[in-house]
């Protein structure tokens, strides 16, 4: 066996790994991407998140108050109570 044979091995074996390093899958580069796509779904998820738990409040308050079923229904209906006169001025 030729001595210069096991040192170009070494060597060609280290290229490649190498190679997979910059290259490959799980690389440096392919890496950073996932990570930037996990920061933005994290983000995304929060905001989800929040506006989940907004509905949740916003629901859990129409279930249990009449309040805020009496202004909706004033708001977005224009209802009124018994013996309540509406007036509406335009402009």
């Amino acid at each position: 066996m030729n001595p210069r044979f096991i040192p170009v091995v070494l060597l060609l074996l280290l290229a490649v790994f190498h190679g997979q390093l910059w290259w490959g899958r799980g690389s440096v580069p392919h890496v950073t991407e996932l990570r930037q796509q996990i920061d933005l779904q994290k983000a995304s998820n929060a905001d989800a998140k929040r506006a989940n738990e907004r509905l949740a409040s916003e629901v859990r308050n129409l279930k249990e108050g009449m309040e805020m079923v009496e202004a909706r229904a004033r708001q977005e209906l224009g209802m009124v109570k018994p013996h309540e006169i509406f007036v509406q001025i335009s402009k």
